[in-house]
């Protein structure tokens, strides 16, 4: 089985840049990792919606299982992890449709 593609969002790729150099390593390790088991991590509310855990902060994604691809959203503190949940899931038509167009 061919492995699943994995793009993020523009406001995800200038906060990756602003992180430290763990927090970026760990990034890149698991972007590695879902592009082989895209459902790895745990489900928020949906099997599609899903975060992985690094320290005290969450990497929030999408998985489109029907294109192969993957989306990454966000990546927050844990103080934070509600707001951002509530966002994504309030603005996941926006977020298939990115994932459409891909």
């Amino acid at each position: 089985m061919p492995g699943f593609e994995l793009f993020e969002t523009e406001p995800f790729s200038k906060l990756f840049k602003s992180l430290d150099k763990r927090g970026q390593a760990w990034i890149v390790k698991i972007k590695t990792q879902l592009k082989i088991n895209p459902f790895g991590g745990k489900p928020l509310h949906f099997e599609w919606f899903r975060e992985k855990k690094f320290e005290g902060k969450r990497l929030y994604f999408l998985v489109s299982e029907k294109n192969k691809k993957i989306l990454l959203l966000a990546f927050g503190s844990k103080k934070d992890q509600q707001k951002i949940i509530d966002h994504i899931l309030f603005n996941k038509e926006d977020y298939w449709r990115i994932v459409e167009k891909l």
